[in-house]
């Protein structure tokens, strides 16, 4: 291998932007430059303090005058040496080569300089200086193999010339001591170029290997970053797609309930109707997915208590049999008696996305829920005949939108996120999930849960996220139950529109603003002072960059308004649902479906009469 061009050792992976053969080359050389440069100070002084002393023994032996001019001679070049220039870190890439030609060039002036020395002290006869000058130029030889292996024409360039020149000296005396002398030197000689050149090999393969780990770091981390970014970008592309998706469906959904008010008595009622359930379908779909987002967001807090689970269970064939008697199928829910320490909502919805799930991919006999002790836990285990999911897909079942045998992307059998969800609640929750299937004869979800021992327990409420209710009575949710007249602030001129409309077709009284500004004028007006606002509504995201919450609270201060702020949006950032949680302000998602604005509404801003209640 030429170590003024190292080439890689082994093929490296595919990088995205891959060093070719020559740059890699270069670093590794680099490596070994420095390396020799590492000890380039110490070197000179161990090699010419090793020809000064062999000097002063030399002329100590036998006093010549050419012995003092050999060692100033050694001296000087020794002194020229220490003052040339360094390689240092800072030499650029390119000039790596030249800075190895260099080094390998001044060692070879050096050994050779050096190899003057055999020729001119070995005599006949001397035994003594012979011994004292092989020791000394084998030491140098073995000291060198250690600093210079890393690159090979300077280990060369320094140890023929000093070797060969002592074999020579040695065979040219013509005794058998001499002569076994110079052999034992030539044998020395081809050890040391053999594990020198070894030991730069090895060197040279661990450098390519440590370059080509560092390129598929390098690689790695880019991916990585990549996929960061598209992940983010991903997030808030969904979230900016479902704001302003959920932004029309609820101007929609506050049309049509107010059509639907207005029609109830009319022939078109049934047209109303069918198109409020229409909109309350897509709406579904969106709360389902915004329901992730809040599980992501960490904005949903389990409230652990004892749950019964015959009420659950109750709970969910209530939800679950028209459907499953329209399919022809069995619906067997099994009475147990048990009870476990859970969120009851939020195991409710674990337990119907599970039971919903079977139900799609079950064509004949049925589904099949049962709860079963076992020693401190109670095991809920939902059981179908359906399909089932082969080995390899059993993990992705869980993923968001994955759904086995539908490529087509069929509605009917949902968006894929159910089990999403039963995965993510069951990591806020603590109740372990398993799945045990077998393709051709159905599944098996098993919930593992803490049993409960008190006698007071939760009850089981279905619906989505969005709609956990407040401990406590629940007001009426019939317009008559809201009282005083409601500030709102949103963007949306659609929006503004379509909220007094139904507040209209209910005979409640709302004023619709579009900013901060227009509020405040409204709320300064000797109007407000003799009919003030007993609510205050408003879209968390507004022009200019400004939000609900910001303009609601100082528009609280400001006036000293003793109304309570309630927010709308159709935010699904994690970030904003988080700062939304913390404030304690309560808030609807978008599309609200107008009963539920209206019961939050009577909850805040109850009438005189049912308050006292």
């Amino acid at each position: 291998m030429n170590a003024t061009a190292p080439k890689p050792s082994r093929e490296s992976a595919d990088f995205p932007h891959p060093p070719g053969a020559d740059e890699l080359g270069l670093r590794v050389l680099r490596e070994h430059v420095a390396s020799v440069y590492a000890a380039y100070d110490a070197s000179v002084f161990v090699h010419f303090g090793l020809g000064a002393a062999l000097g002063a023994a030399m002329y100590l032996h036998q006093p010549r005058a050419w012995i003092l001019v050999w060692m100033a001679a050694h001296l000087l070049l020794g002194l020229f040496l220490l003052s040339m220039p360094r390689w240092h870190a800072g030499v650029p890439l390119a000039d790596t080569r030249r800075w190895a030609r260099r080094h390998s060039c001044t060692v070879m002036v050096v050994g050779a300089v050096m190899a003057s020395a055999p020729l001119l002290f070995i005599t006949p006869g001397d035994l003594p200086v012979t011994s004292v000058v092989t020791v000394a130029i084998i030491g140098s030889c073995a000291r060198a193999m250690q600093l210079l292996w890393p690159l090979k024409p300077a280990l060369y360039g320094y140890t023929l010339p000093m070797m060969l020149s002592l074999i020579a000296a040695l065979a040219w005396q013509g005794d058998a001591t001499h002569f076994f002398l110079a052999l034992f030197s030539l044998g020395y000689l081809l050890f040391t170029l053999r594990v020198g050149g070894q030991q730069h090999e090895l060197l040279t393969d661990s450098l390519v290997l440590r370059f080509e780990n560092e390129a598929l770091a390098g690689q790695l981390g880019r991916q990585i970053a990549a996929a960061e970014r598209a992940s983010a970008e991903k997030s808030r592309f969904l979230a900016t797609a479902s704001h302003d998706l959920r932004q029309p469906l609820h101007a929609i959904a506050l049309f049509g309930a107010a059509l639907e008010n207005e029609l109830r008595e009319h022939h078109g009622g049934r047209n109303a109707q069918q198109l409020m359930r229409a909109v309350n379908a897509l709406g579904n779909s969106l709360d389902t997915m915004l329901d992730v987002s809040r599980l992501d967001a960490g904005v949903v807090t389990p409230d652990i208590a004892p749950v019964s689970l015959d009420a659950l269970f109750r709970s969910l064939n209530h939800l679950f049999a028209a459907r499953a008697e329209e399919r022809q199928l069995q619906l067997r829910l099994r009475a147990s008696g048990l009870r476990v320490r859970s969120d009851a909502q939020l195991l409710h919805r674990m337990l119907s996305n599970l039971v919903d799930n079977a139900l799609k991919y079950t064509t004949r006999g049925g589904v099949s829920v049962r709860a079963r002790a076992r020693g401190d836990t109670v095991w809920i285990e939902v059981f179908d005949t359906g399909i089932g999911i082969a080995p390899e897909q059993q993990e992705r079942v869980f993923e968001e939108y994955y759904q086995v045998h539908n490529p087509g992307r069929d509605r009917t059998q949902g968006l894929g996120i159910g089990l999403s969800i039963v995965r993510r609640l069951s990591q806020l929750l603590g109740h372990p999930v398993q799945l045990k299937s077998r393709p051709g004869r159905g599944s098996l979800f098993r919930l593992e849960l803490p049993a409960a021992e008190e006698a007071a327990v939760s009850d089981a409420e279905g619906g989505p996220l969005a709609a956990r209710r407040a401990a406590g009575p629940r007001p009426d949710c019939t317009p008559g139950a809201v009282h005083g007249r409601i500030l709102l602030i949103d963007d949306e001129a659609d929006i503004r529109e379509a909220m007094v409309g139904l507040f209209r077709s209910h005979h409640l009284s709302l004023e619709a603003v579009a900013s901060e500004a227009e509020a405040a004028e409204l709320l300064a007006s000797p109007d407000a002072q003799e009919r003030p606002f007993s609510l205050l509504m408003c879209d968390y995201r507004l022009g200019g960059g400004e939000n609900g919450l910001d303009v609601g609270q100082r528009l609280q201060q400001r006036f000293g308004l003793q109304a309570p702020l309630l927010l709308v949006t159709g935010e699904t950032s994690p970030q904003r649902l988080q700062r939304v949680r913390a404030s304690g302000i309560p808030v609807l998602f978008k599309p609200v479906n107008p009963a539920t604005l209206l019961r939050a509404l009577a909850e805040l801003a109850p009438a005189p009469s049912l308050a006292a209640h």
